[in-house]
């Protein structure tokens, strides 16, 4: 069946279209009577405003965009939760897309949120992405984005992050201060700023503790899954058997290096120390139980969304945006990987 329209009601009714719509809209120009005909008819009928009509004559879509790398990945599921349960009580739907670490499908992503008017646009950003313009275009088009996580210090607009240099800094100290002397790491891909900045705090704490640092104990994945860490245990095992201490990118990572060394005899925390850095649900279920940095995942994503709200009632109101930066804090989890 079609979908009922203004007109139905008022053809039955004997009407005008415009008299419908005040009527649905309460406007006091209507007599009570003639407004309890009209909402009767309509929800008879099942009438159903024509959305897109709305969003045309009031500029707003009551939706926002929100694009992440990895669905599946507990951290980002934690953000989503975060997301969403802010946005239902301000009355807003969330259209969730999974770049897959592709700057292509990225854009083309942000090109179909635009495409359907959402309000504001929250984003971490895919591994590959090195180009913005298509994160600009969004700000100079006037709509409110907000980046966490995986973010480009290049675009102004606000960013929800944590202090990943500081929270890799306290994790290598951890293996320091827990006696050992030969601290590989395994680190996500050359690009996105929190694999940098979780790098620099890795060689950093190094360094200030008068340890040489080495690249050969650098180790890079393209992504984060089991199977890498897996291969990278196998790899320091025949390269560097003299590593006693690691820190991992992720925890993924972090557990796919655990079962490999259980599987080759190595004793943790003894012969190897391990922190990784999220933690996942599985970094308590893993045997032994991973150390890590946890990474407040359903708080950065209600403060995501707590920030792109308050840019979205500025922008009704017509005032500037003023683009904030909002740190939240990370900690050490000490469990079994660790001495």
């Amino acid at each position: 069946m079609k979908p009922v329209t203004l007109k139905d009601i008022a053809e039955h009714l004997g009407i005008s279209v415009t008299t419908v719509s005040k009527a649905l809209k309460d406007y006091p120009d209507v007599s009570k009577k003639t407004k309890a005909l009209v909402k009767e008819l309509a929800t008879t009928l099942n009438y159903k405003p024509n959305a897109f009509a709305v969003n045309l004559r009031t500029e707003t879509s009551n939706t926002i965009g929100l694009i992440i790398p990895e669905i599946v990945h507990h951290f980002f599921s934690n953000v989503i939760k975060g997301i969403v349960s802010q946005a239902e009580k301000k009355g807003y739907l969330v259209i969730i897309l999974q770049s897959n670490e592709s700057y292509e499908l990225e854009k083309k992503q942000i090109d179909l949120l635009m495409n359907k008017r959402v309000d504001g646009i929250l984003i971490s950003l895919a591994n590959g992405t090195a180009d913005f313009k298509h994160l600009n275009d969004v700000i100079d088009q006037g709509k409110p984005l907000v980046m966490f996580d995986k973010i480009a210090k290049l675009v102004n607009c606000s960013k929800v992050i944590i202090d990943d240099r500081k929270a890799a800094y306290m994790a290598t100290q951890h293996l320091i201060d827990t006696g050992c002397q030969r601290i590989a790491h395994f680190r996500g891909p050359l690009l996105p700023q929190n694999s940098i900045d979780r790098f620099l705090g890795y060689k950093k704490a190094l360094e200030d503790n008068g340890m040489t640092y080495d690249p050969s104990l650098v180790y890079i994945f393209d992504h984060m899954t089991f199977e890498v860490g897996e291969m990278f245990a196998q790899k320091i095992l025949r390269e560097h058997p003299d590593v006693d201490g690691i820190f991992v990118n992720t925890d993924l990572v972090a557990i796919g290096a655990i079962t490999e060394f259980n599987r080759k005899g190595v004793n943790i925390p003894e012969d190897i120390s391990i922190v990784g850095f999220s933690n996942w649900f599985m970094s308590s279920a893993i045997t032994p139980s991973l150390t890590t940095i946890d990474q407040p995942g359903v708080e950065m994503g209600k403060m995501a969304f707590k920030q792109l709200y308050k840019e979205l009632k500025a922008k009704k109101k017509k005032k500037d945006r003023i683009p904030k930066i909002i740190e939240l804090e990370t900690s050490l989890v000490k469990r079994n990987s660790t001495k």
